[in-house]
């Protein structure tokens, strides 16, 4: 069995291979070519900390992929990562553990990031007068950078409610050149901005309905597990079009969770990554509409970024 560290990985991660592995995978999941358990979650309040393990197959491949993955929301106070995790590939023909990918934490990261970039592929308006990002952490920046690929906008907002986080997080941002402001306030970053990514793991709504420009899409990623929200409901209800990466789980625990639940999605539309990867088409019919973006995460895009990793290597 190959034991891969994270330095090895880092040097071989492919954005733009990656991407298309990613979608690929997406549209087999729609297509119900995926086999892929339900999610275990694991939750530490003592420690503010949680654990997923996640696993998946595509029919056909001659590997599958567990993966665990934690976020222990305390560890910067500590100097350590809020997310760590692991990665294993097994054969489909013998069940022998083929690599360990010690990754830290940073191929669900990665993934993530570039989930990000498709759905805003998918829903961006045309001209993007301003990035906003709520959220200072690994994400938060990663899902800028990726965002390079989709469009020249340069002006980002980000919000945080910690001045050091900011402080740290404008000098990555500036130095990937971007031009950056920062706020404590969501309601201003919303002004500004009509293309936002919230990367947070908050279990109270950030953004508000009221906030949201005509136009806006948001990709919302921290709703990954039962409790977590940072959308207002009222929001998520105000959305003319949503774009999930798998609906079981969104309907379950993502942002869009609690509307569907109170029956306020019955006349917006909904669509699976997959299905409008598959189709060719695009989210957004119109530019002012406003578009919703719903990442819960999915074992198919381990599956895909280990390939990407262990055809590099």
């Amino acid at each position: 069995m190959k034991i891969i560290d994270k330095e090895q990985i880092l040097a071989v991660f492919d954005a733009e291979r990656i991407t298309e592995l990613l979608k690929t995978g997406f549209i087999a999941y729609s297509a119900h070519q995926v086999q892929m358990p339900p999610v275990q979650h694991f939750l530490f309040n003592a420690a503010e900390g949680d654990c997923c393990i996640k696993s998946a197959w595509l029919e056909g491949d001659d590997q599958f992929v567990l993966k665990v993955s934690t976020g222990f929301y305390r560890n910067p106070e500590q100097g350590l990562p809020s997310n760590q995790g692991l990665m294993m590939a097994f054969s489909a023909l013998t069940g022998e553990p083929q690599a360990l990918l010690m990754d830290e934490g940073w191929l669900t990261a990665l993934r993530t990031a570039l989930a990000g970039r498709i759905a805003a592929e998918l829903c961006a308006p045309n001209k993007v007068e301003a990035i906003g990002i709520v959220g200072t952490g690994m994400q938060a920046i990663l899902q800028l950078q990726q965002l390079k690929a989709v469009t020249d906008c340069r002006e980002v907002w980000v919000w945080g409610r910690h001045p050091q986080h900011l402080a740290d997080f404008c000098r990555e941002a500036e130095a990937a050149g971007f031009q950056v402001h920062t706020t404590q306030n969501t309601a201003e970053l919303a002004a500004y901005c009509n293309l936002i990514v919230t990367t947070t793991p908050s279990r109270e709504p950030l953004l508000q309905a009221q906030d949201i420009r005509p136009g806006t899409h948001i990709t919302a990623v921290g709703a990954d597990a039962t409790g977590k929200q940072e959308l207002a409901t009222a929001l998520v209800a105000k959305a003319d079009a949503i774009l999930v990466d798998a609906f079981r789980q969104c309907s379950e625990y993502g942002e869009i969770a609690t509307a569907y639940r109170q029956n306020l999605l019955a006349s917006v539309p909904i669509v699976e990554f997959g299905a409008i990867l598959a189709s060719g088409g695009n989210v957004r019919k119109e530019e002012n509409q406003i578009t919703l973006a719903d990442l819960t995460g999915l074992a198919i895009q381990d599956v895909q970024i280990v390939k990407g990793i262990l055809a590099g290597l």
